[in-house]
């Protein structure tokens, strides 16, 4: 895992959830770049083509509500976004992130960013600092054994590293 993350921010609202980061008609293959083509294409047609790889979604409180899909965060991660940072995540989402290698922060950012501002993640010193503002946010530290999961790819590929 990274130590820092940066991209360009890709704000959205509250409530945002996992049939609108991959729609159910979509669900029917579970490869990654399939998956990531039609990522977010309900709020935003063009999502695809703006972002760019590294790019950090921004969003309000209770990302990723819903159904318990794995498909959304394999969706956000294919589609070159690096994080997630959001005020609040539904619980189990949060954990697909982690079981998929995508980093995920809480932070009430979404109300003091804009999309396109540039944001640095300093995943050592536990904060985020908008670089178009110059602005700095704390965030809860990232335990240990996350940042394993994260930099072996998620959990299933941390097992398979693991040294019996």
């Amino acid at each position: 895992m990274k130590n820092k993350i940066k991209g360009a921010a890709y704000v959205v609202g509250d409530s945002i959830d996992t049939d609108v980061i991959i729609p159910a008609r979509f669900l029917t293959t579970d490869k990654p770049e399939e998956l990531a083509a039609h990522c977010m294409e309900d709020l935003d047609k063009n999502f695809g083509k703006k972002i760019k790889n590294g790019d950090i979604i921004v969003a309000g409180r209770n990302f990723g509500c819903g159904s318990s899909r794995e498909h959304a965060p394999i969706a956000i991660k294919a589609s070159g976004i690096s994080a997630v940072v959001a005020k609040s995540f539904a619980r189990i989402f949060f954990r697909n992130c982690i079981n998929t290698g995508l980093m995920v922060f809480e932070c009430n950012l979404a109300d003091v960013c804009k999309t396109e501002d540039k944001i640095e993640i300093d995943v050592k010193k536990s904060e985020i600092i908008n670089l178009t503002k110059n602005k700095v946010y704390k965030i809860k530290p990232v335990p240990g054994f996350i940042r394993k999961i994260i930099s072996a790819g998620g959990l299933l590929k941390s097992f398979k590293n693991e040294k019996v």
